[in-house]
């Protein structure tokens, strides 16, 4: 498990100089107060479709194939306020790793505190559902803030980037554990922590099936939960941190235990969590990550649904 990870002169080599630049802007920027904070991330963001085009298109193409029958003027109204969460993430992630504990309580509301120490006094594990909203770092540094628990990441590829991310997630977390390592997370849960873990992304063929997710009748879904289900045995507690309209804040809802979660197949476990998973993204549509392809892997022999954007 990773703990908090220790300064290494190598990160102060040129190579990094623009990433120190980087983040020193971001650290400046989210000193300001946050009604400024949040009128100039949703101005960037809307600013930033003029250059992201690719990603505009994958946005909007996710939420026609998720919401068919949503009329096109608000499919089209959810992208622009995506972007604008896309802007706010940025300033989102710098809060997260760099505001003291005080500022962050002072925006949020919390509510569900209840049904994780239920679990506690269960002497049950937490598997904690998230999804990939953008703001997924202030989330599970408000959710810490009120109960520290174990994190699972990717481990990111540029070393200053991995090693102030870690630094600014064990702000309010006990540990960190690679995304990969499924024993490490079991054993956790056994041991009665909290596992904050998403299975919303698209992580290719393998340890996936293929289930409905909204609209689209066959997505690759992780088997992951259902593995960590069977085998931890933990309470699944999904949450959701959204932010809230015209710079008012954000709130964090923990929602009930999942009852009833199938322990004996992996296909029917799947299309339960993406049916948890829908419910959570219902609760601020424009606020998660639709500018990744989320459904680029497909069952064999059948085409791309993503292929007129190459066109």
């Amino acid at each position: 498990m990773t703990q908090v990870p220790t300064f290494n002169r190598s990160l102060l080599h040129p190579r990094y100089w623009i990433t120190w630049l980087g983040l020193g802007l971001l650290y400046a920027l989210v000193l300001l107060p946050y009604p400024v904070i949040y009128r100039i991330g949703t101005g960037l963001g809307r600013f930033s479709m003029r250059f992201l085009k690719h990603r505009y298109k994958i946005a909007r193409r996710n939420i026609e194939l998720c919401f068919p029958d949503m009329h096109p003027e608000q499919r089209e109204d959810m992208v622009v306020k995506n972007f604008e969460s896309v802007g706010m993430g940025l300033f989102e992630t710098g809060m997260a790793w760099f505001w003291p504990d005080w500022r962050i309580e002072r925006w949020f509301k919390v509510s569900g505190l209840e049904h994780i120490q239920h679990a506690r006094d269960n002497k049950q594990g937490v598997l904690l559902i998230g999804v990939h909203f953008l703001t997924l770092e202030l989330g599970a540094r408000i959710f810490g803030i009120h109960n520290p628990g174990v994190g699972v990441y990717r481990p990111h590829d540029n070393k200053l980037m991995d090693w102030i991310q870690t630094k600014g997630r064990m702000r309010s977390n006990k540990g960190m554990l690679d995304r990969k390592d499924l024993k490490g997370m079991i054993r956790s849960l056994k041991q009665g922590d909290i596992i904050w873990y998403a299975p919303d992304h698209d992580y290719g063929p393998r340890a996936s099936v293929f289930v409905p997710f909204f609209a689209v009748d066959k997505a690759a879904t992780t088997t992951g939960t259902y593995l960590l289900a069977r085998m931890g045995k933990p309470a699944i507690i999904p949450f959701t941190p959204r932010r809230l309209p015209g710079g008012k804040g954000y709130e964090m809802i923990i929602h009930p235990q999942v009852a009833d979660f199938p322990l004996d197949d992996e296909v029917v476990a799947a299309t339960y969590m993406n049916k948890v998973v829908e419910n959570e993204i219902r609760q601020a549509p424009e606020q998660y990550m639709w500018l990744h392809r989320r459904f680029k892997t497909r069952p064999q022999g059948e085409p791309s649904l993503y292929k007129a954007l190459r066109d």
